[in-house]
């Protein structure tokens, strides 16, 4: 954040729009403000580089301390995604789920720590304190290979694609998390069962109003007040989970090949909080301590990754074949308990709507649209319309589709499987290309090619996957098949 000052057009928009980065979800968003530093000639030459250190040069208002940046970093990876990890171990089976839970959970921590070393290697050679994700990307393929320099002015725009598509499916996923589960309170008290689309157009309206605060601090105390809730309702689910005596019988140790890529992206989904990594490290007092062998991320990682397997693993077990896209929908829905697990969810997940939300309207609102309106008197009810149709897309998209799971394996697999997998190896790549030589090159080069075709067949497989389920569901009973 420290660069904001340097940024070429950080000054449209951001003094007028109230933003204030208060609480640490908050922070996501400046991960969002392109920071499109000046290539400044460094006639000094290479021994200039080495002496620029930029965590010294970092002026961060409020630095947040270790174990603050820790809780950050959990808050950002336990939200629906864990919920729907017992689904995704029943399309994987419960070895192959465990196993590969593990393995995405290495992989993702492991392009992140390329992805923070990127980072720091890019802001040595610029000489500014730090860069958000767009900036970091272009600036390494601007130092790579000729091709790469072709393409490095326009992958901004590719990166913020992807993170705005990422957010409000995010967005879209909590719509539908939300109406689900108060459908499920209220179809045990009502003689009929209600669709679950009215659910949404009830939610509606307070969705539009709390994306309508314009600046994040108002949002902070709720922030709070929902990571509490979380945390005592994921207290209750566990107790609801080992309730019962556990038995493997009737479940598949290896599920469906055709159902892998839905396990993929669900996972994905739940374990990339690939937006708040920059962000957080940038804002960290110590941010050396950030990566490293027991540094805050592999920490973060261990914990988050030993939660979503044991969460996957003992869902699956427990409810076998009948599991639904949240666990939380599979409760007993006639104990006042579950209900209230629900409930309490349902609120937390809608106030983390606003904060979800308040990325993609930063990118479309600050990076693209109020260049239009800059000048215009009425910039403001502007910015309101386009704060209400962001959600306006989300709801409806939500609405034709109502199924949790596929949503969530769809923009797992769409987006994080090129933010959190392709784009960090390509970034290496471009940033050393020049500096390594020799086998060391060739076995960087080797190592990334892998990692980013992982990315690309869990990507086009994961979506393709994903497509043609919600097309199916879509024409079984006019999109009702599921639920």
């Amino acid at each position: 954040m420290g660069s904001k000052t340097r940024s070429n057009n950080a000054n449209h928009g951001h003094s007028n729009s109230g933003f204030v980065p208060d609480d640490g979800s908050a922070r996501e968003k400046s991960a969002f403000v392109i920071e499109l530093v000046e290539k400044r000639p460094s006639s000094a030459g290479g021994k200039d580089i080495q002496d620029y250190d930029p965590y010294q040069h970092r002026e961060v208002s409020h630095p947040t301390t270790n174990n603050e940046t820790l809780i950050h970093l959990l808050k950002g990876s336990l939200g629906t995604g864990i919920l729907a990890m017992p689904m995704a171990f029943y399309h994987a089976g419960y070895i192959v789920g465990s196993v590969g839970t593990i393995f995405i959970g290495l992989l993702c921590t492991y392009c992140i720590h390329m992805l923070i070393k990127v980072e720091y290697e890019m802001c040595k050679r610029k000489k500014v304190p730090s860069l958000n994700y767009p900036a970091v990307a272009e600036a390494a393929l601007s130092d790579g290979p000729g091709w790469c320099r072709v393409v490095a002015p326009h992958i901004v725009h590719v990166i913020n694609t992807f993170l705005l598509i990422y957010q409000l499916g995010t967005c879209c996923v909590y719509v539908v998390f939300v109406s689900s589960n108060i459908k499920s309170i209220v179809d045990y008290y009502t003689e009929e069962p209600t669709d679950v689309r009215l659910f949404m157009l009830i939610i509606l309206l307070p969705l539009i109003l709390i994306n309508w605060v314009r600046n994040l601090k108002y949002l902070a105390p709720f922030s709070t007040i929902a990571n509490f809730i979380t945390l005592i309702s994921f207290g209750i689910i566990l107790y609801y989970i080992f309730r019962e005596p556990i038995s493997f019988e009737g479940l598949v140790p290896v599920g469906k090949l055709r159902d892998f890529p839905l396990f993929f992206g669900t996972v994905l989904f739940a374990l990339e909080a690939i937006g708040v990594i920059l962000p957080l490290e940038n804002e960290m007092k110590t941010p050396k301590a950030f990566g490293g062998p027991i540094g805050v991320l592999n920490k973060a990682m261990i914990l988050i990754v030993t939660l979503y397997v044991g969460m996957g693993l003992f869902g699956y077990v427990n409810y076998g074949s009948d599991v639904l896209g949240s666990i939380t929908l599979n409760l007993p829905s006639s104990e006042i308990l579950a209900q209230s697990v629900k409930g309490m969810l349902a609120f937390a997940i809608y106030i983390t709507h606003g904060l979800a939300c308040y990325v993609a309207i930063d990118i479309t609102w600050n990076d693209y649209i109020f260049k239009r309106f800059s000048e215009s008197p009425r910039k403001i009810f502007w910015e309101y319309v386009t704060r209400t149709m962001l959600v306006l897309v989300t709801f409806l998209l939500a609405v034709a589709i109502p199924n949790l799971e596929l949503f969530i394996s769809l923009f797992g697999a769409l987006c994080l499987s090129a933010l959190g997998l392709a784009f960090p190896a390509w970034m290496q790549t471009a940033c050393y290309w020049n500096e390594r030589k020799g086998a060391q090159k060739v076995m960087m080069v080797l190592k990334n090619v892998v990692i980013a075709l992982i990315g690309v067949v869990g990507l086009v497989v994961g979506t393709y996957t994903s497509i043609s389920d919600i097309i199916a569901t879509f024409f079984e009973e006019g999109g009702e098949g599921h639920h």
